[in-house]
């Protein structure tokens, strides 16, 4: 079973197929391979994997974040953006990240980010005279914040994959390493502007004068808000804050900022729900998968075999990284959340390492892998609505994706940059 298992899905990847398809076609070949499981058992796996209620936060979220770019909510938040940090050198840039950061707390999605956001940013740096692949790279690094800062889609379905922690627990351990990553591509854009002469923005705007033009882009700022508050105070669950989320957006954008019309209504839900089925279909086939390794006992096999070796805390954490790093070069994240959370989680519990600090260095390293070739989804993105072949961008990015790396690094050798935040709300004990 195991020999046409990996056989299916190593010829599978190779060739480019979906990674959808691989993960089901290699598990329907080993089941049938085996012959010990009728083929009926892989529909059964599959459906038993999305019959979830905490999934049914993915497609609020996403309907959320379609919600606020089809209402150009998302044009506010950069006005919003280029007045706070937009003067100082390298401000279109530092625009930009902090534009993810907005965002960030309204998608869910790293992959939303680019093609939504993204391509208004582009072109601002573009327009401001950027080198259009550094606008591009920026970008595309910026947007994997969404994956870690709440509310995060990967960490709903980490959530579901490890039960030693939970949505709200994850939420709000993912803002101090969210918050850190902005940070560090601040900092690094700031050193390459003033390296490079990159010129400085226009002067903003007085305060008082900005918000008079402009002062409702404020109504978009409280919902990462209601949605931590909420959950944390019990006021809603998880799944509830995505619905939550989706009716603010909508309100905001049709009654608030009044940029959304009722003919844009179909494509956005439709936009939606292409999304959210993309992203159930990974999960089902992962689901799949994922049972098959539970039956060849692979992870079992891994953590004895990684245990054995009987490594310090901190350095088996980074092996782990690494490990995952690699894996995220040829795989996307929310399967490798799901392919590799059931090996990696258990070695690490054994450890003794909290199960929050293990679930933010799982979800980063495989983030890291969306914008690492050959198989990185938001340098694809990137590339296509910024028209810019994608070996430019892969060739401007290693700054960046050094600064990320600093970051992981970071939260794997000092665990309160994991647990500090969660430790105040209660979540560690």
């Amino acid at each position: 079973m195991s020999a046409a298992l990996f056989t299916v899905f190593a010829v599978a990847m190779v060739l480019g197929v979906p990674v959808a398809i691989v993960m089901g076609g290699a598990s329907l070949a080993a089941i049938l391979w085996d012959g010990r499981y009728p083929g009926l058992i892989l529909a059964q796996r599959m459906f038993s994997g999305i019959d979830s209620f905490p999934l049914m936060a993915v497609p609020f979220f996403v309907l959320a974040a379609e919600l606020m770019t089809g209402g150009r909510i998302t044009d506010s938040l950069l006005a919003l953006a280029r007045q706070i940090i937009g003067r100082l050198r390298g401000g279109l840039g530092h625009a930009n990240i902090l534009m993810s950061v907005f965002f960030s707390g309204i998608s869910g999605s790293a992959l939303a980010d680019a093609a939504g956001p993204g391509a208004v940013t582009i072109q601002m740096m573009r327009s401001g005279g950027y080198k259009p692949e550094y606008a591009a790279a920026l970008t595309a690094s910026s947007a994997i914040i969404s994956s870690i800062i709440p509310p995060s889609i990967v960490m709903v379905i980490y959530a579901l994959t490890d039960n030693a922690v939970s949505v709200s627990a994850l939420f709000i351990a993912g803002i101090v390493p969210g918050a850190l990553i902005g940070l560090s591509l601040v900092a690094t854009n700031a050193y390459l502007s003033w390296r490079r002469g990159f010129a400085l923005d226009e002067p903003r705007k007085p305060w008082l004068q900005f918000f008079r033009e402009s002062g409702v882009v404020l109504s978009a700022i409280p919902l990462p808000v209601i949605i931590i508050g909420g959950i944390h105070s019990g006021a809603f669950t998880p799944t509830e804050a995505s619905a939550v989320a989706a009716v603010y957006a909508f309100v905001v954008a049709k009654f608030v900022l009044r940029s959304l019309a009722w003919r844009q209504l179909p494509y956005l839900f439709a936009r939606a729900s292409l999304m959210t089925s993309a992203v159930l279909m990974i999960v089902a086939t992962a689901s799949a998968f994922a049972w098959l390794l539970t039956v060849l006992q692979l992870p079992q096999t891994i953590a004895g075999f990684i245990a054995g070796f009987g490594l310090p805390n901190m350095l088996l954490l980074l092996v782990m990284a690494i490990f995952l790093l690699l894996c995220g070069l040829f795989i996307d994240t929310l399967p490798g959340v799901l392919l590799f959370t059931p090996i990696v989680a258990p070695i690490a519990d054994m450890a003794g390492i909290h199960p929050i600090q293990t679930a933010l260095v799982v979800i980063l390293s495989l983030t890291i892998g969306m914008i690492t070739p050959p198989v990185g989804g938001v340098l694809f993105v990137v590339s296509v609505v910024s028209r810019i072949p994608l070996m430019r961008i892969v060739a401007t990015i290693g700054p960046f994706l050094l600064a990320e790396l600093l970051v992981l690094l970071l939260l794997v050798f000092v665990p309160a940059a994991s647990l500090w935040l969660p430790g105040l709300f209660g979540y560690v004990r």
